[in-house]
């Protein structure tokens, strides 16, 4: 968990924060991805919002959680990496179909695949030897 904490923080506040800076349109031109002004571009951009909060959501209670040592943190956790190597594959996947490799989006979103693959493993076998860790019970 030592480098998990880290990585799933700054993850989750960086959805967090990319989704009001996206709000309030702070993304230079020059910055943004292809097709920024593209009504359909922007709908599909649009469209990872619920997916990204989820996220954040999941990422954040797993961290309370940990921090309250409760063994619950174990599912948030699970499902905060699962949907967040979810999202960056779908942006990654919908960028190789447009033919289309912008290398700072392709960074962030494949950060977003990589970062979750290092930690599955970890997350599920933390403390397997307790058996609570899929237990249901108070939060």
């Amino acid at each position: 968990m030592k480098y998990v904490k880290p990585l799933m923080l700054i993850t989750d506040i960086g959805f967090i924060l990319y989704w009001f800076v996206t709000l309030l349109h702070l993304i230079p031109e020059e910055a943004a991805f292809k097709d920024y002004h593209n009504p359909v571009i922007v709908a599909w951009n649009w469209s990872f919002l619920p997916l990204d909060i989820l996220i954040s959501i999941s990422g954040l209670i797993s961290l309370y959680l940990h921090k309250k040592k409760r063994p619950l943190w174990k599912n948030a956790a699970l499902i905060s990496l699962v949907l967040t190597f979810c999202s960056g594959l779908q942006a990654i996947a919908f960028w190789a179909f447009r033919g289309d490799f912008d290398p700072v989006w392709w960074s962030f979103n494949l950060f977003l695949m990589i970062y979750p693959l290092c930690f599955f493993r970890i997350v599920v076998t933390e403390n397997t030897a307790t058996k609570d860790h899929f237990q249901a019970g108070p939060l």
